[in-house]
């Protein structure tokens, strides 16, 4: 139990051990006046009754404001709930939305990527093509002047070999 709570209990018992204590005081009869009319009745009695109604005022208030709050407080827990779920909806929505766009990343990236290497590919293709076709034509050159090396050399020595400034520049 809260403080409060024990002490609103002990302040009930000590009142109501002191009205058994005294009850004969309480019961005596005094004249009262409420303005208008003047009465003749116990006026401890009245008091304690005031007090009463005070009391039963009193816990009847803050049994209200204890429902009240307690309804408060259940109803924010809801909302709490509904907003955290809204929440986790939201993240798991853009976590999703994350996921799907590295995907189509992930994929274009490799598309780029096939593209270039196929670029790559054919370039290469097309490189070594340009180079069995010099290296043909260079062996096809070379073999030509061999042939023509042979030639003259086949020439000189059926001739005598008179080195002379026309044959240096052939």
């Amino acid at each position: 139990m809260r403080i409060r709570s024990i002490l609103l209990l002990l302040g009930i018992v000590l009142t109501t051990a002191f009205v058994a204590l005294n009850l004969e005081e309480f019961n005596r009869l005094s004249l009262l006046s409420l303005g208008f009319i003047s009465v003749q009745a116990p006026l401890a009695m009245i008091m304690l009754m005031i007090l009463g109604a005070a009391l039963l005022i009193f816990v009847l208030l803050s049994g209200f404001a204890k429902s009240a709050y307690l309804i408060e407080n259940r109803r924010m827990s809801r909302e709490l709930k509904a907003q955290r779920e809204l929440a986790d909806k939201a993240e798991t929505s853009r976590f999703n939305e994350l996921q799907q766009y590295l995907a189509a990343e992930s994929h274009a990236m490799a598309d780029r990527e096939a593209e270039t290497t196929l670029r790559m590919d054919e370039r290469l293709a097309r490189l070594q093509e340009d180079l069995e076709l010099r290296i043909e034509q260079s062996t096809n050159t070379l073999a030509a002047c061999i042939g023509e090396l042979e030639d003259r050399v086949e020439q000189t020595v059926g001739q005598p070999v008179i080195e002379t400034e026309t044959n240096r520049l052939r």
